[in-house]
């Protein structure tokens, strides 16, 4: 049996005997005490500053789990927030945890049928959780400072979660090996000028890309998948692949990632009026039984304050201008922004598509990118 540290005590009475059976229950035990400052109340935003919350979180020990979704342990947005949440706030003793979010979500459920709860943070790609943990009373309701400038399609409207990013994807391109014939909508995709100079994620590794191919499947028919097959696109795990396979020469064009939209050298993501794409806001939350609610607090206020999101990418807040040449995300309909939550929901759905994409493309191959974590990472 696994040993876990003393603050990741268990956190159920009769764990054992929940085993199978916890995950499906909407018993809580009650979050541990915060500081004497009190935080707001589910109904009003945070009003202590993030230095006051950094102070309080040290009060309270100092230490943070995160879980969140990702294709690699060490680089990309996982990374950049861990270097950048330390930097901010030193004395922290972080532990943010990349993994997909599909093994993640199990891994949470597989805690809480066991007692073992391991993070206060959960960050995730699959959407449908949130859902389903805030109906299960696992979710804290709390409204971070900026939680009314957040859109409306990027909070839960009584604070059970939160988004921190907008992610989006869909198809790109190395501007200089295209040159002038830079495909203008996925439909060029089945030139056979592309053909063994495509790299995409698998669809039915990822349910981001699942959707994205279904939306092409859904615009532009099933012939077309089978022509886009028939192009022997080169296959790999993780939403990075494409990208890097752009980068090592191997392809010219990538599916199922994203890139800068108004890039002029380097990748450039197309989004060309009509023809789809995929955005959404990637979803935050404090469980209930955090360890340490006011460091995951400090963790949700500093996600989507305002020196976090002026950035060069789309922001949740309304506050913030989009990137220059850009509108708000939520201004494109071909982003398909509301769409993607709907489809996470209707998992039913999403295991046909997985099945079918399977026998256009094969069954997916190579270990996880982030590798294999375990039960308890982190703990």
């Amino acid at each position: 049996m696994t040993s876990l540290p003393s603050r990741r005590r268990l956190l159920t009475t009769g764990a054992g005997a929940a085993l199978g059976l916890g995950a499906l229950g909407a018993a809580t035990s009650p979050a541990s005490a915060a500081p004497a400052r009190s935080a707001a109340g589910s109904g009003s935003e945070e009003t202590r500053t993030l230095d006051e919350l950094y102070q309080d979180a040290l009060a309270e020990g100092g230490k943070l789990v995160v879980y969140a979704g990702g294709d690699l342990a060490d680089s990309g947005s996982g990374a950049g927030a861990r270097t950048a949440f330390r930097a901010r706030f030193p004395e922290m003793d972080l532990q943010l945890i990349v993994d997909y979010s599909k093994y993640h979500d199990v891994r949470i459920d597989n805690q809480f049928a066991t007692g073992t709860l391991v993070p206060d943070v959960v960050q995730l790609q699959t959407l449908q959780d949130f859902t389903r943990w805030k109906r299960e009373g696992r979710l804290l309701h709390y409204k971070p400072a900026g939680f009314g400038r957040l859109h409306k399609k990027f909070r839960d409207a009584d604070g059970a979660w939160i988004s921190a990013a907008v992610i989006a994807f869909s198809y790109v391109y190395d501007i200089a090996a295209a040159g002038a014939d830079a495909p203008r909508s996925p439909l060029d995709l089945i030139d056979p000028r592309w053909k063994g100079k495509v790299a995409s994620s698998y669809p039915h590794d990822d349910d981001a890309v699942l959707y994205l191919y279904a939306l092409y499947a859904q615009k532009y028919g099933w012939d077309w998948m089978a022509a886009l097959a028939a192009q022997q696109p080169q296959f790999a795990r993780g939403s990075f692949s494409p990208g890097t396979a752009i980068n090592n020469r191997t392809a010219v064009v990538g599916l199922g990632t994203g890139a800068g939209a108004t890039a002029t050298s380097g990748i450039r993501m197309g989004m060309p009026d009509g023809h789809p794409f995929v955005a959404w806001g990637q979803r935050l939350a404090i469980f209930k039984q955090a360890a340490s609610p006011t460091a995951a607090k400090l963790f949700l206020n500093w996600q989507i304050s305002t020196e976090r999101q002026t950035s060069n990418n789309w922001s949740v807040r309304t506050d913030i201008a989009a990137p220059t040449g850009l509108r708000p995300v939520w201004e494109y309909p071909d982003a398909n922004v509301d769409g993607f939550p709907r489809f996470m929901e209707d998992r039913a759905e999403v295991e046909r598509l997985k099945q079918t994409f399977a026998l256009y493309f094969g069954e997916v191959k190579g270990d996880p990118t982030p590798g294999w974590l375990g039960l308890h990472p982190g703990a």
